[in-house]
């Protein structure tokens, strides 16, 4: 999988994005907080959010708090997967922290659902600029459109494999430079 640095909100901030992804402002409006980036060559899409900080006891509760207002009132099933802290080297001595869960919606006969998708969400805490930058890369996975997990990969597919490559990438490559972003 190849990368590219992308700019967000105007330059503000780069990380690397996969080359196959194109900017969703593209083809319809969203909004001013919101980038959204979609896989030209499939399902998957990669939303960050620029949030009100949430002033909790700790960083783990905050990111409990982005989670279940994720999820809450979609009707969808979750299992969570796994929960951690992490790091952004060009964004340092920030507290970081990733979850991966599954979400499988509930059926409806009416419109085309995902068997299920896997999310990895990164947020990235910022106390002194009173934000919270919550990434989530989604990767739905559609009937008879996805290769299934093999034997011994413990349930997880090829494009829940790249989807932590893509979350891992962005770890690496998240850089604000403007942090001017946040004033106001």
């Amino acid at each position: 999988m190849s990368f590219k640095s992308t700019p967000l909100y105007g330059g503000a901030i780069t990380v690397d994005f996969p080359t196959g992804f194109g900017d969703a402002s593209n083809i319809r409006q969203i909004p001013d907080h919101q980038e959204v980036w979609l896989d030209a060559d499939g399902y998957s899409s990669i939303v960050v959010d620029i949030l009100e900080y949430v002033n909790k006891t700790s960083d783990e509760e905050a990111l409990q708090y982005h989670f279940h207002d994720l999820i809450d009132g979609t009707g969808d099933s979750t299992n969570m997967l796994e929960q951690a802290s992490a790091s952004m080297p060009k964004t340092p001595n920030k507290p970081v922290y990733t979850l991966s869960f599954i979400q499988t919606p509930q059926p409806n006969p009416r419109k085309k659902e995902p068997e299920f998708v896997a999310i990895h969400l990164i947020l990235l805490r910022l106390k002194e600029q009173a934000t919270d930058i919550m990434v989530t890369v989604n990767l739905p996975h559609y009937a008879n459109e996805y290769v299934k997990a093999g034997e011994g990969d413990a349930g997880v597919t090829p494009l829940m494999r790249s989807g932590e490559a893509v979350a891992k990438r962005i770890l690496e490559s998240f850089q604000v430079n403007d942090w001017g972003l946040f004033e106001g």
